[in-house]
């Protein structure tokens, strides 16, 4: 299992290249013609476990979009509590007398049917855990264990089976003379 902590992300932007790296498949792989040799698969660092992502109220900006990615494409649960609801992003071109800036939020984020992604509600997580202050002092992330124990049952319960490709073996000497072993 994977789990991300977004917890205290205060923004950025590579929400789309992260989710476009959890969405990748293996579809075809490369293997030694002998059969010995360990297969990889097509695409790259194609994750093929199950995930979990933790958020909370000071997940913000891009940390949001990424959890509202997450959850709109279905891949993973979110766990912990509601992000901050922060989701136009700013810019810094709005310039000011004395050369200062002002930065102003203006380019919001909206799902196909127009509705705002973020902001004002934020993102609310699938399970809610709160991590009291308490817990927090002592050293406890309620969270972080909720996240552990979710992914260890979901392991057992849906296990991933693991890629085995049927290997080519080379029959003669002629380059390009394989078969598949049975």
């Amino acid at each position: 299992g994977l789990i991300i902590d977004l917890r205290n992300n205060d923004g950025g932007s590579i929400d789309s290249i992260l989710m476009s790296m959890l969405q990748r498949r293996a579809w075809a792989f490369w293997a030694d013609p002998t059969g010995k040799g360990t297969a990889t698969t097509n695409m790259h660092n194609a994750y093929r476990g199950h995930i979990a992502v933790l958020i909370d109220e000071k997940t913000y900006s891009d940390g949001e979009t990424f959890a509202a990615g997450i959850k709109a494409l279905g891949l993973g649960p979110l766990i912990g509590t509601r992000t901050s609801g922060a989701g136009i992003w700013l810019t810094n071109r709005s310039r000011v007398s004395d050369e200062g800036g002002a930065r102003i939020a203006e380019t919001p984020q909206y799902f196909a049917d127009g509705s705002l992604l973020i902001e004002g509600r934020g993102v609310s997580p699938d399970y809610e855990v709160e991590n009291t202050p308490l817990a927090t002092y002592r050293g406890e992330d309620a969270q972080l264990q909720a996240a552990i124990s979710l992914l260890r049952q979901k392991i057992v319960e849906e296990p991933v089976a693991p890629l085995v490709p049927r290997p080519l073996t080379l029959l003669g000497t002629t380059a390009g003379d394989y078969r598949l072993l049975d």
